[in-house]
């Protein structure tokens, strides 16, 4: 790849840069693998920008780091093409589309939740959410349950995730130095003293617990008391998204639903909903969370805390980044993270489940599971995209409130 400064200046590469990547965040529905096959074609093949080779090593790179990896590509593009600046641009472009849609729609949910056809939406999109998060826990199962040791992860994160109320962090730091014992250390009979590497009790701050009503829309009145609770409880998780945006799952609904009492069950799901409708990543329920505790200021600390660290990962150690991909330590490590993400979404999707099915009729619970169970198999049968299938599941949703009110 051709040096920056033998290409464009540098004004002109950030303006290509900045309408490129804010037009990909307008589109970019599909999910991750949509936004990186878009990256591919635009950076590699019509502007000729990276090598193949250079983009297959910095999408490998982005899949280990923790956070969205298509928006993490995004970043280090722009790190490549324009340095530390090129990196906030494509970021910041990327992100900004699909962070107004879910700042809209937080604001409809939360304003017009009472309404009828917002509660048949939801009826639709609940189970379709479910079923894409059962079907994500299943392909991810399906890779990294490969041996006994795994399995023991992934069946003791479970338990421990269904019946206690142990920190989900710590369950994944615990698990991932598991794998650093028993795919490192027991192979080369190494010392143990090693594991003080990975500084656990970072994570041990607690936030106190909230039950809470919605915001205003600015959320002045409150972004004071919470900006410290949020930003530091989104900067753990976006640290810690090992294995795909849906691992968020686990960690919120541990802590905004159980824990903090930011959200209730049917809010928590209906946020991840309208995650996956943004053509964004589905971390952005970050922002429907912050926008139930605080407003517009919430919905921007939660969002600009939880993509930090992908920012922070591509733009401070990007030359390093290749060298500790390489690491077999950091490999045994996330060898050990991913069965306990299994385990922690399969726990997480029990009460999920109960949440999208159990309905205040029969025949409201009868359609959910139908709509569940279609879902599911379009999504591990048919490879059908989730931006297909959320929608669909809220026209049914519409479907039935109308049939309803001709009969009724």
């Amino acid at each position: 790849m051709p040096q920056p400064e033998n290409l464009t200046p540098l004004s002109t590469r950030l303006r290509t840069l900045a309408a490129l990547f804010f037009k990909l965040g307008v589109i970019g529905f599909g999910g991750p693998q949509a936004h990186l096959a878009m990256m591919n074609d635009e950076a590699v093949i019509r502007r000729n920008w990276l090598t193949s080779q250079q983009f297959t090593e910095g999408m490998a790179m982005c899949e280990m780091l923790p956070g969205p990896a298509s928006t993490q590509m995004g970043i280090y593009i722009g790190y490549l093409l324009g340095g530390q600046i090129g990196a906030l641009v494509t970021g910041f472009c990327f992100i900004f589309p699909a962070f107004l849609i879910v700042l809209l729609l937080s604001w409809g949910y939360f304003e017009f939740q009472q309404l009828p056809q917002i509660e048949a939406l939801f009826l639709g999109f609940s189970p379709v959410v479910t079923a894409i998060i059962l079907a994500f826990c299943w392909k991810l199962s399906k890779k990294s349950l490969t041996d006994n040791v795994a399995r023991a992860i992934a069946v003791c994160v479970f338990l421990i995730s269904l019946f206690s109320q142990f920190s989900i962090l710590l369950q994944f730091i615990i698990a991932g130095l598991a794998g650093l014992w028993f795919y490192y250390f027991q192979d080369r009979s190494s010392s143990s003293r090693n594991l003080s590497i990975f500084p656990p009790f970072a994570f041990l701050v607690t936030i106190p617990q909230e039950t809470l009503t919605v915001s205003s829309f600015w959320g002045v009145e409150r972004i004071g008391e919470f900006f410290i609770p949020l930003s530091w409880f989104f900067l753990k998780v976006g640290s810690f998204i090992f294995g795909g945006g849906l691992v968020i799952i686990p960690l919120l609904e541990f802590n905004v639903v159980n824990q903090f009492h930011w959200l209730t069950s049917t809010e928590f799901i209906s946020g991840v909903a309208i995650g996956q409708l943004s053509p964004g990543p589905v971390v952005l329920t970050a922002a429907f969370v912050g926008y139930k505790v605080a407003g517009v200021l919430g919905a921007i600390a939660a969002s600009v805390a939880i993509f930090t660290p992908s920012f922070a990962f591509i733009m401070i150690a990007a030359p390093l980044l290749v060298q500790v991909r390489r690491s077999a330590r950091v490999r045994a490590f996330l060898q050990g993270v991913t069965p306990g993400v299994v385990g922690a979404i399969a726990a997480a999707t029990v009460p999920l489940l109960n949440t999208a099915l159990s309905r205040s009729t029969v025949f409201e619970s009868v359609i959910a599971v139908t709509i569940a169970l279609g879902a599911l198999v379009a999504l591990l049968r048919y490879k059908t995209p989730t931006w297909i299938l959320v929608p669909s599941g809220a026209i049914i949703g519409l479907l039935y409130n109308f049939l309803g009110e001709i009969v009724g």
